[in-house]
């Protein structure tokens, strides 16, 4: 009674099992695919996918070395000459005359001369003057005397071309620029030239003695140091002799 029962139940599991493994494999004769090892190498018959995938991964990797050395071998900014700052100048004066100076003859013909100022880019004046100095002569035996100021000085006026009246000081010692009166103004960097000339009257004493010519910033105050109210100087050759 109990051994029939295990008979008939040991066939209807064999033909349930035989069903499953056949579901499985689509044969029932075929044998189970073997199973692939975690550990084998990729091969050339890899799956669309897994190359897919790979391709982009590739590329960035080629291009990744190729741009890096670009932007490490680009040279480093040096600054140009523009970006620095300019070197400090400071205005300068000069006189000029044909020969290299002047020379006069009592009550002959006046003779021209150049005063130019080139203003450096250090400071601009509001008012600088230019004003001319000459020490006394000491005269020559047979000289005539002559009048206080024995010498017309005179500008041409660029405006009109007429020639006016400026002042020649007659003394050994120097004015202070604070004492001086006038001017025009003188941006940075500007360049100036104006026309002078020079007359010996009839009479007077002969000799030889420089034309000195000053720039001087009569907006100076007093006691200022002698580059700030004078800061430009020249001077020309100058003679005088009387008709013999």
């Amino acid at each position: 009674m109990h051994v029939r029962p295990r008979l008939l139940i040991a066939p209807v599991v064999l033909a349930a099992l035989s069903a499953v493994l056949t579901a499985c494999t689509g044969h029932p004769d075929a044998p189970a695919a073997p199973t692939r090892s975690s550990d084998a190498s990729p091969s050339g018959s890899a799956s669309p996918t897994a190359t897919v995938s790979a391709s982009p991964a590739v590329s960035a990797q080629a291009a990744t070395p190729t741009s890096a050395p670009t932007s490490q071998a680009a040279p480093a900014k040096t600054p140009t000459a523009a970006s620095a700052p300019a070197p400090a100048t400071r205005l300068s004066l000069t006189a000029a005359a044909p020969g290299g100076g002047l020379s006069l003859v009592r009550g002959g013909p006046a003779q021209e001369f150049t005063v130019t100022v080139r203003n450096g880019n250090a400071q601009a004046y509001r008012h600088l003057l230019i004003a001319f100095q000459m020490e006394p002569l000491t005269g020559e035996p047979g000289d005539l005397p002559g009048p206080a100021s024995p010498y017309v000085l005179e500008r041409r006026d660029p405006a009109t071309g007429a020639w006016r009246g400026v002042e020649l000081r007659m003394a050994t010692d120097a004015k202070p620029a604070h004492l001086y009166e006038g001017g025009s103004p003188l941006a940075r960097d500007a360049v100036r030239t104006e026309r002078y000339r020079l007359r010996a009257t009839a009479t007077g004493p002969s000799g030889s003695s420089p034309l000195m010519v000053y720039a001087l910033d009569t907006d100076a105050a007093e006691g200022a140091p002698l580059d700030a109210g004078r800061p430009g100087y020249s001077s020309l050759p100058h003679t005088t002799r009387r008709i013999l």
